[in-house]
C-alpha cells in the first residue's frame, strides 16, 4: 500500500509562484524510491472562478478524509499565501487537524503582513489560531521570520526557513557577445506591484539607450493596458509583450536574455530571480521582501529602489552598457544558485521536515533534472 504526502496548492499552470514550488518539489522525488512517500498535487482553488473554487475546496477536503481513512495519508505540506488563499488554506489546516492528519505550513506570501494588519480583530484571532496548528511553519527568509513569530505569535522552535530552489536550465545558454541586440526581460504578473509602468517609464526617459535593444515582458496580467501605455510613451517599437508563457517559452526567452528586469514594490523570495541565476542571467530588482537577504548589491545583482524611475533607467544601462560587469553579475548569479538554489537542495531541505513531522518523506532523485510547466 502506497503512502502518499499531499502538497496543497493552486494545482494550475497559471497558479503562480505556489504552483511553481509545489512543481519542483513533485518533478524532483524520486519515484522508484523505496519506503518514500509519493508527493502529490492536492489542488485547493482550481482554475476558474470563486464559486468553482469552491467546489474544488470541498472535493480537496473529502480527499483528506479519504486519504485519513485509508491510512495512506502521511501528512499534507499546505502552501499558503494572502487575501483568498488565506482562507482556502485555514480551511484545509483546520481540517487535517480535526482528521488528526499532521500538517506543514509552507508560507509563500509577500503581501499578508499588510493584508493581515487590516483585518479585524475576530479575524486577526482566527488567523493565529490557524498558524498555531501546523507542527512546522516554513518561511522563505528573515522578514517572514519576524512576521510569523512576533505577529502571528508562533513559537520559534516551530518556525523554519527554508530557501525555494529552482531546476537545472533546459536549454543551452546563448554565447556571450558584446555586439549583438541586448535582450531585457520582464517576467511576471504585469501588475503595479510588479513595477510594470515604472519600467515602461524608465525605458522612455530622454538619453535612455534604445539602439540595440529588446525588451520582453512576458505574463499575464492586463496586457491591453500596459500595451497601450507603451504605445503613448513612443516605445512600442522595442517592447513586446509575449502574454503568458509555458515552460517551453520561459526557457527560451530566458536562454537569450542578457538581463532580467524586476522593479517589484513588495516581492517574498521570486522564482523567477532564481532561474535567471540558474540561467547565469544578469539581475536588476528591488531589494524588497527576502531579496537583499540572498542577494548582494553589485555582486550577483544590482539593486534599484521601488518606484525610482530614474534609477531603473541607470542600472538597466549600467549592466547592459558594462560587458565586464554584467559577465560578472553572471557569473557570480550562477555561482550563488550552486551554493543555495539547486532544487535538490530545496528538496532535500523539505524531506528532512516531512520526516521529521509525517514520520516518511520522498527522496529526491540523483540527475537533478526536474522541470517546470509554467512561468510566473
Amino acid at each position: 500500500m502506497e503512502n502518499y504526502i499531499y502538497i496543497a496548492c493552486p494545482w494550475t499552470p497559471k497558479g503562480g509562484g505556489m504552483f511553481k514550488v509545489a512543481d519542483y518539489l513533485i518533478q524532483a522525488q524520486d519515484r522508484d524510491a523505496i519506503n518514500a512517500a509519493t508527493l502529490r498535487p492536492l489542488d485547493t482553488r482550481g482554475g476558474s472562478n470563486a464559486l468553482y473554487s469552491f467546489f474544488i475546496l470541498i472535493t480537496a477536503l473529502t480527499k483528506l478524509i479519504r486519504g485519513r481513512y485509508t491510512g495512506q495519508l502521511a501528512g499534507v505540506h499546505v502552501n499558503m499565501a494572502e487575501r483568498l488563499s488565506l482562507f482556502r488554506k485555514s480551511a484545509v489546516v483546520v481540517f487535517c487537524k480535526m482528521l488528526g492528519i499532521p500538517v506543514v505550513l509552507h508560507l509563500h506570501a509577500a503581501q499578508l503582513p499588510a493584508f493581515y494588519r487590516k483585518l479585524p480583530l475576530p479575524l486577526k484571532s482566527l488567523t493565529r489560531w490557524v498558524f498555531s496548528l501546523p507542527a512546522t511553519c516554513l518561511v522563505l527568509g528573515e522578514e517572514s521570520h519576524r512576521f510569523v513569530t512576533e505577529e502571528l505569535l508562533v513559537p520559534e522552535n516551530r518556525v523554519q526557513v527554508i530557501i525555494n530552489g529552482v531546476p537545472e536550465p533546459i536549454n543551452t545558454r546563448r554565447k556571450p557577445d558584446n555586439s549583438r541586440v541586448k535582450r531585457v526581460l520582464f517576467l511576471g504578473n504585469l501588475s503595479e506591484r510588479k513595477g510594470v509602468s515604472d519600467l515602461l517609464k524608465a525605458l522612455a526617459l530622454p538619453g535612455f539607450d534604445i539602439s540595440r535593444l529588446e525588451v520582453t515582458l512576458a505574463g499575464g496580467g492586463n496586457i491591453l493596458a500596459y500595451e497601450a501605455t507603451a504605445l503613448k510613451l513612443g516605445i512600442n517599437g522595442f517592447v513586446r509583450f509575449t502574454g503568458w508563457s509555458n515552460q517551453h517559452q520561459v526557457s527560451e526567452l530566458m536562454s537569450h536574455a542578457d538581463l532580467l528586469v524586476l522593479p517589484s514594490y513588495d516581492e517574498g523570495l521570486p522564482l523567477v530571480i532564481l532561474e535567471a541565476l540558474a540561467n547565469s542571467v544578469a539581475v536588476v530588482c528591488t531589494p524588497v521582501g527576502e531579496i537583499p537577504s540572498v542577494l548582494t548589491d553589485g555582486l550577483n545583482a544590482c539593486f534599484v529602489q521601488p518606484g525610482d524611475v530614474q534609477g531603473i533607467a541607470c542600472a538597466l544601462q549600467c549592466v547592459l552598457n558594462n560587458h565586464e560587469f554584467m559577465l560578472e553579475l553572471e557569473k557570480n548569479g550562477r555561482r550563488l544558485y550552486e551554493e543555495k538554489f539547486s532544487v535538490n537542495q530545496f528538496f532535500d531541505s523539505v524531506a528532512k521536515v516531512h520526516q521529521r513531522h509525517f514520520g516518511i518523506a520522498g527522496q529526491v532523485r540523483l540527475d537533478n533534472t526536474a522541470h517546470h510547466k509554467e512561468v510566473s
